[in-house]
């Protein structure tokens, strides 16, 4: 501010110096944090050299200003760039099926993806009732009525988005508590993706690998959230298509087994009839032979059984190899681990609850893994998976592995449910 007023003084006294010649005038300058004045006279032509000087540095001093308010004004910019970063806004489907997105904020705009049921997406604009989001590869239009945003959405978004963990380390330790003195379990490799069963507490993370659980140190991983996105009309197509081309084989397949099974029975049945001619037996005979039929009828019903179960076994296997991904439900363009039990069973005309936790109550108690048959349920925290026999499982694992098969006890298992 001192300079700002020496400046226009300096202006303010060569202008008066030009009204007149042998003008005495007071000059102030600065000296520190003090103001000094000095009296002195100048001749008009020393007046117009004071004037010219004070001109050019008036420009130069209004030119300061300039740029100063212009990185301000950059400064200041940048400043609210960054909050709108981070101030990041999402919105959190509540349908019961799908919502459409469309490519303009009309209900005559084209339908360029859907989202379902609890699917998030980034909220990067707003006309009237209808949002712009961005989620997976689509970016469009929804009605804002059928949404959570905002401190709901937030919340609602922490609810049903699944924690992980990736592997910043060249090799982390997986210890079985949370202390660098506890057991190592497993060595995980750089980018290993883990699910977070706990928080951070005392810089320790519960997760949960391919093969075991553990703690691992918060300093050597990425901890982030991944939820269930849009899906583009073009992958629509694409899932709708292979969907359908399973189906035919899979009734292809069912055919087959239907026409072996009823040989089987025609076989039995006359085998049966061929007996009762050659022989025809006391009262006594005759009820050792309905006992015998009846355990016959029981063990042909306990087969049958069995064999919807191997079945679903079977089938499910079919899709090893197939992507992950978090809240999908397709069977080959990727599913999560419920997504994949409940389409796997869909596929046999029943239809489970769509969360891990809610299919683990789902049918009776099998008794554990020692009792376990193909087509069980196998129950982890947060995580389930398709009894297959021989102690192993075929469930969706993770996002780097995909669908595969497990040994059923690489985890703590809550429980083992028979639905079939």
């Amino acid at each position: 501010m001192k300079q700002r007023n020496r400046k226009l003084s300096c202006l303010c006294i060569a202008t008066a110096l030009l009204a007149g010649a042998n003008t005495t005038t007071v000059v102030a300058h600065e000296s520190k944090d003090q103001v000094v004045e000095e009296t002195y006279t100048l001749h008009t032509g020393a007046a117009t050299a004071v004037l010219e000087t004070a001109r050019e540095e008036a420009a130069r001093y209004a030119q300061e200003l300039k740029e100063q308010e212009t990185d301000t004004d950059f400064e200041s910019q940048e400043s609210n760039e960054e909050s709108e970063i981070t101030e990041t806004e999402l919105a959190v489907t509540q349908v019961e099926s799908y919502l459409n997105i469309r490519n303009q904020p009309d209900l005559e705009g084209e339908v360029i993806g859907k989202l379902y049921p609890d699917s998030v997406g980034e909220i990067i604009g707003e006309e009237g009732e209808w949002l712009q989001i961005s989620s997976g590869t689509v970016n469009g239009y929804i009605k804002a009525e059928y949404v959570l945003r905002g401190e709901e959405g937030a919340r609602k978004a922490e609810e049903v988005g699944e924690r992980q963990a990736k592997v910043e380390a060249v090799t982390l330790r997986l210890r079985e508590a949370a202390t660098t003195e506890a057991r190592t379990v497993e060595l995980l490799p750089q980018e290993e993706i883990l699910h977070v069963q706990e928080e951070e507490t005392e810089g320790w993370i519960k997760v949960a690998s391919e093969a075991a659980e553990g703690y691992v140190s918060a300093d050597y991983v990425e901890v982030y959230t991944i939820y269930q996105e849009a899906e583009s009309k073009e992958e629509e197509e694409a899932r709708l298509k292979k969907e359908e081309e399973e189906r035919l084989r899979a009734e292809a397949e069912r055919a087959a087994q239907a026409a072996r099974e009823a040989a089987q029975a025609s076989a039995v049945r006359g085998q049966e009839s061929s007996n009762t001619a050659k022989s025809r037996q006391v009262a006594s005979g005759n009820q050792s032979s309905q006992n015998t039929q009846s355990a016959q009828s029981s063990q042909a019903s306990a087969t049958t059984a069995s064999g919807m179960g191997q079945s679903i076994a079977n089938y499910a296997l079919q899709f090893v190899g197939n992507p992950y991904v978090y809240g999908g439900t397709s069977l080959t363009n990727g599913a999560d681990c419920s997504g994949f039990v409940m389409s796997v069973y869909k596929h046999f005309g029943i239809n489970l609850p769509r969360t891990s936790g809610e299919q683990g109550k789902c049918g009776t108690n099998a008794g554990g893994l020692a009792n376990a048959v193909p087509g069980d349920l196998v129950s982890y925290s947060g995580h389930i998976g398709i009894y297959i026999g021989n102690g192993q499982i075929v469930h969706a694992s993770s996002a780097k592995t995909g669908i595969k098969v497990s040994n059923a006890n690489y985890r703590t298992i809550l429980s083992v449910r028979r639905i079939v």
